[in-house]
């Protein structure tokens, strides 16, 4: 006991007095700079980058979303200082790059705020199904860049769960008209699957009932039973029909055409003459393929686990044939899980895995021979546990992570779309949480004038608009998820506030010797990019 004691007092004396306190609550600053897949993409995207030039090239959202991620997290490259306003303990806080394509902090971040959104100003408390929806492996790398495509797939996917259970509102309530049944939905897209492949799919959380209005204009909900599989068969045929409309109103040549079968119609595709390097790495992308080294051309390796092989038992029982699962030409529809709107945590939870990020720092190593494996979250019914990655093949799938500009990734339909007249009386109406959208008051700061009259005991003016909500605090936040405190200081527990901002280099490097850092040195000179292509599956 005395050892490990003088052993942690050594440590706190050998501490340099410029090196922040280890705080209670864990929190330490994001190193990106340390993790596997920033060293990956910092040493190989340059060359990457310049040999997709000679193939077209790619498109200017994609190079600043590598760009972006490159700077974020670094303080070199942008920070802020936070100084307590009792003991004067500063510390520095770098710049983010708020992208949306795989940077795992910021897509950290946006998945703990939509969630919170969600849980706490849009989802009622009534029970809440969540559906998976798939589509053909012909049709994915579509949907990841046509934007009319992925919307008319959500908006079909939609309207046909929407239209299932008005249907079976109508049967269970005797109602006159499916039009007295109102249903809501929430989608989200999610562009890739656990292996990092192109795999356009849709997670969407839907009330399992209906709200039916009353005598008195009042809405009550009526929850429905478990869909069967038959129920859950037609939603899925449907939807493959609406999508095969789709696809012939573009002109394109549906999946679903006897004499196109097997083809997603990317022969005549506009998309493929315009962006030829990005729509290879889509191409390669949504198929697994490898694009340099000795496989390339072929599905990349795979790591095993003992036993592989086994076929995988299915029970055909009545039970299981119950379930509200299903397949219809090709789109498979899972909806299993239910929620009770009551149990709030279960249910932030399940919309922090919606809007979960495409990759995760844990599951990408470097390996000694200068490959990455990346281990999957599930082991495959194969075997396969993991997948080794050249640091090209990485970098064509975090190509195939980037939405397009503009491009949506969660929708709202019925009464929880913003259109909706019945929204304020289904979402909850609670204020927002103190300290989500701004800091709360700390003792010597100045008041606003809101705060000054409620404390005087004066009404403030209806006329004045509320201020609207916006992005909630990173701190706010970390403290929701981790109860990681920010806000406070390290040493005294004082409230913590901005005392400066730099972007210019010179205030940076001020800053950066005021805490006894230094910047990172320059990069290496670019290596010469070696003789020879990418093997993109360009005619195939």
């Amino acid at each position: 006991m005395s050892s490990a004691s003088s052993e942690q007092e050594r440590k706190q004396e050998q501490r340099s007095p410029c090196e922040p306190a280890r705080r209670l609550d864990g929190y330490e600053r994001r190193q990106p700079e340390a993790t596997a897949l920033y060293q990956s993409v910092a040493q190989h995207w340059p060359s990457f980058a310049q040999r997709l030039e000679e193939q077209g090239g790619l498109a200017k959202f994609v190079r600043e979303e590598f760009a972006a991620f490159l700077k974020c997290g670094l303080p070199e490259h942008g920070c802020l200082e936070l100084c307590c306003r009792h003991c004067g303990h500063s510390m520095l806080v770098a710049f983010s790059c708020k992208r949306r394509g795989f940077c795992p902090g910021c897509l950290g971040r946006r998945m703990a705020d939509t969630a919170a959104h969600l849980v706490q100003s849009v989802l009622p408390e009534v029970p809440v199904r969540h559906w998976v929806c798939s589509f053909p492996w012909g049709v994915r790398a579509v949907l990841g860049y046509d934007r009319q495509l992925c919307r008319a797939a959500t908006q079909a996917f939609a309207k046909e769960v929407s239209r299932s259970l008005k249907r079976r509102a109508k049967q269970e309530l005797g109602l006159h008209s499916v039009s007295d049944a109102l249903t809501g939905l929430v989608a989200v897209v999610q562009r890739t699957d656990g292996a990092l492949r192109l795999n356009v799919h849709l997670h969407c959380l839907g009330l399992d009932g209906v709200y039916v209005q009353g005598p008195d204009g009042a809405l009550e909900f009526h929850a429905l039973p478990t869909p069967s599989s038959a129920e859950v068969a037609g939603i899925a045929r449907r939807t493959a029909q609406r999508l095969h409309q789709a696809f012939r109103k573009q002109g394109r040549s549906s999946p679903w055409d006897e004499e196109a079968a097997g083809t997603d119609g990317v022969e005549t595709d506009s998309f493929r003459e315009e962006q030829p390097g990005l729509f290879a790495c889509y191409q390669a992308a949504a198929q697994g393929i490898a694009v340099s080294g000795e496989r390339a051309g072929q599905p990349v390796l795979r790591v095993v686990v003992g036993g592989a092989g086994q076929p995988a038992t299915h029970d055909k029982t009545g039970k299981s044939a119950e379930q509200p699962i299903a397949e219809a030409l090709g789109v498979s529809v899972y909806a299993k899980q239910l929620v009770h709107g009551r149990d709030r945590p279960q249910l932030e939870r399940l919309c922090r895995y919606l809007m979960r990020p495409p990759l995760s720092q844990e599951r990408l190593a470097l390996r000694d021979d200068g490959r990455l494996e990346l281990t999957l979250k599930n082991v495959w019914k194969d075997g396969t546990r993991a997948l080794v990655l050249e640091p090209h093949d990485l970098l064509v799938r975090l190509c195939a992570t980037v939405p397009p500009p503009w491009f949506n990734m969660i929708r709202y339909f019925g009464v929880l779309s913003s259109h909706s007249r019945q929204r304020a009386q289904v979402c909850p109406q609670a204020q927002a949480a103190p300290g989500r959208f701004a800091p709360e008051p700390a003792a010597g700061e100045q008041l606003s004038l809101e705060a000054l009259l409620s404390a005087a005991g004066s009404s403030v003016s209806s006329e004045q608009p509320e201020p609207r909500a916006g992005r909630s605090r990173w701190s706010w936040l970390l403290k929701r998820v981790f109860r990681a405190d920010v806000d406070s200081c390290s040493r005294c527990g004082g409230p913590m506030r901005w005392l400066e901002v730099a972007t210019e280099q010179h205030a940076i490097a001020r800053l950066l010797s005021k805490q006894g850092l230094a910047p990172r040195p320059p990069p290496a000179p670019r290596l010469a990019v070696p003789v020879g292509q990418l093997s993109f599956p360009f005619g195939r």
